[in-house]
């Protein structure tokens, strides 16, 4: 099996490949190989995931690999960059959203997500959950970003439980970040569980306890 990441950081590597026609055939090809990248980490986790699949989706002459990224660990970089814009923004869409109270907000980004997990058949889960699941076997650099990206996810968190604090929903002594910290690690053994049930109904459990647990 040839796999997407080593046991530890690859060499860098001088591009090689036939260089695209123009900068724009550039910049969509990697993109194109970053958003594969981000499907099959999301499906199968790292282990599992072959680079000669991902080139075969993208149509991609496996020698031009390095033409994009200068190594495998660089590849995997740009796709967890990605993905952390991707979650970054949808947190923002929901718990920033002014036409709700800030406890709808996070029931409405559960609901997004339950939705998101029924439309691909239950096949894709979090990338930094899956990672978490593997971060024995990962590049150092690479358990470093699981632990800024969940912290970012935990302030974004907070600040909605705050102003719902602000607000009066919560009780003035709810220690927000605490909460924050306890969703996420509810959040990503509800999203294996369903997973794994090939349904909804763990996410939907954990969110009806959660709301019902917070100080009011």
């Amino acid at each position: 099996m040839v796999y997407i990441f080593p046991m530890t950081s690859s060499p860098l590597k001088p591009r090689r490949g036939r260089p695209p026609k123009s900068p724009r055939a550039d910049q969509d090809t990697r993109a194109a190989l970053i958003r594969s990248g981000t499907e099959l980490l999301t499906e199968q986790g790292f282990s599992a995931s072959a680079i000669d699949t991902i080139l075969k989706r993208v149509g991609v002459p496996k020698g031009s690999f390095y033409y994009y990224f200068a190594s495998k660990e660089a590849f995997g970089r740009a796709i967890m960059e990605h993905y952390g814009a991707y979650f970054a923004n949808k947190l923002d869409r929901h718990l920033l959203n002014p036409r709700l109270p800030p406890l709808d907000r996070l029931a409405a980004f559960v609901a997004d997500a339950e939705a998101g997990m029924a439309r691909h058949e239950f096949r894709r889960g979090c990338l930094v959950g899956n990672l978490g699941q593997e971060v024995a076997s990962l590049p150092e650099t690479y358990r470093h970003w699981l632990r800024e990206t969940l912290e970012d996810w935990q302030r974004r968190l907070a600040r909605c439980l705050e102003e719902a604090r602000a607000g009066g929903a919560l009780a003035p002594s709810a220690d927000c970040a605490r909460l924050a910290e306890a969703f996420w690690i509810g959040w990503e053994g509800a999203v294996m569980r369903a997973r794994l049930e090939r349904s909804v109904r763990p996410m939907e459990v954990f969110i009806r306890c959660y709301l019902e647990g917070l100080p009011r």
